[in-house]
């Protein structure tokens, strides 16, 4: 495909949508574990009070989210997304000047509310209207480049806090996503809808068989990814400081924490590259069998550096492999039509437990144990699984 085909094509989309995400991904999701401390102790806020703006933020997130995909599935997500952003270089705004905790709390509602619309679930939802039943590759593209948010983000945060603390930081990110981001979302992303109602025109094959998008077969899908989504936002807040609470060195954790991101893409690109194929469903329970392999490992030989080392790996394959399948599992399974309602139904309990993870294991790692901890988040990936299980594919 010619690079002239894809500017003026439908697939202009995924390399919008890639950079895209790695500003958003970068500027509302990443920040927040660098910026908040210095806000707490600034505005005299406890740390835990400052990070239980960002858990309300993605519950508010949560609930929010089934409107948004129903909204890019009528309008667009050159439209509904370019909102987000602007609400978000606003809220980046706002919270510079939040000093009561009322407003505090108020200005990371509008946070998620800005998150929801412009992270992953309306990426995809945006890709299932544009592309039909075909947004599959698409979907995958666009996680390559997301892969790399964390890398990009998290050293120009540090770069930014010291040269402009973390007010000036916010302000950086605000303009990016107001004079970046939404103008890219309102005026490169594709406006046309796929038909949704007839096979490719060269494709000789009949339409898949699909299964409606409501009654218990959905509930399964919705409670697998919702109860998973506890698992990555687990660990990712306390996975390199349980490790060195049970021994790790502290440079040993910090290079462990950097294979993460590596793992994510690498697994996407063996996706891309072998597994095209295989039905997304069977990809989302080899992923989550994988992160369990990898929490065996640990129950069995301990955390030694090389095995907190590979279980990051794994983890990071496991998440990778999983951010797919969170498009591609409900456009396999119910199909295109209203993709971004279905989204947004499948993300809002998503947000949900994705916001109340840090704080349950936190609970149990201060008044049980890291272990113990450890095991109710293997429990959740464990359950996650005998959901996905337990969905059966459309004949």
């Amino acid at each position: 495909m010619k690079i002239r085909e894809i500017l003026a094509g439908r697939w202009r989309a995924v390399p919008i949508l890639g950079l895209t995400q790695i500003l958003a991904w970068g500027t509302l999701y990443y920040p927040p574990v660098l910026t908040l401390p210095l806000l707490a102790a600034e505005r005299g806020f406890s740390l835990t009070f400052a990070m239980g703006g960002f858990s309300f933020g993605l519950l508010t997130g949560g609930l929010a989210a089934p409107k948004i995909g129903r909204l890019i599935d009528r309008y667009g997500g050159h439209r509904v997304m370019t909102c987000g952003a602007l609400a978000g270089a606003l809220g980046l705004v706002l919270i510079v000047h939040a000093s009561h905790p009322a407003v505090y709390l108020a200005v990371w509602a509008l946070l998620g509310a800005a998150t929801a619309a412009s992270l992953y679930d309306p990426a995809f939802a945006t890709l299932g209207r544009i592309f039909g039943r075909d947004a599959r590759q698409a979907i995958t593209l666009v996680t390559f480049a997301g892969g790399f948010a964390s890398t990009v983000s998290w050293p120009a945060s540090f770069f930014l806090l010291e040269a402009f603390g973390w007010r000036g930081t916010y302000y950086v990110y605000a303009v990016l996503l107001a004079v970046v981001v939404a103008p890219l979302y309102f005026f490169a992303l594709p406006r046309e809808r796929a038909d949704v109602s007839t096979p490719a025109p060269d494709s000789g094959t009949p339409l898949p068989k699909l299964i409606p998008a409501k009654g218990f077969a959905f509930l399964l899908v919705a409670a697998a990814f919702a109860i998973y989504a506890f698992v990555p936002s687990a660990l990712a807040a306390h996975m390199l400081a349980i490790f060195e609470r049970m021994g790790v060195g502290a440079g040993t954790v910090i290079l462990i924490g950097a294979l993460f991101g590596p793992a994510q893409v690498a697994a996407r690109l063996c996706e891309f590259a072998f597994a095209r194929n295989l039905h997304p469903l069977d990809i989302a329970r080899f992923a989550i069998a994988l992160l369990l392999f990898a929490f065996l490992l640990l129950a069995l030989l301990g955390v030694p550096a090389p095995v907190a080392a590979a279980f990051a790996i794994f983890f990071g394959a496991a998440n990778g492999l999983m951010t797919i399948s969170r498009g591609t599992v409900p456009l396999a399974l119910f199909g295109p039509s209203g993709y971004g309602g279905v989204i947004g139904r499948i993300a809002g309990p998503s947000l949900i437990l994705q916001a109340a993870a840090p704080l349950v294991i936190a609970f149990a790692a201060e008044r049980v144990s890291d272990p113990a901890a450890l095991a109710i988040i293997a429990g959740m990936a464990a359950l996650s699984l005998g959901a996905f299980l337990a969905v059966r594919k459309p004949a």
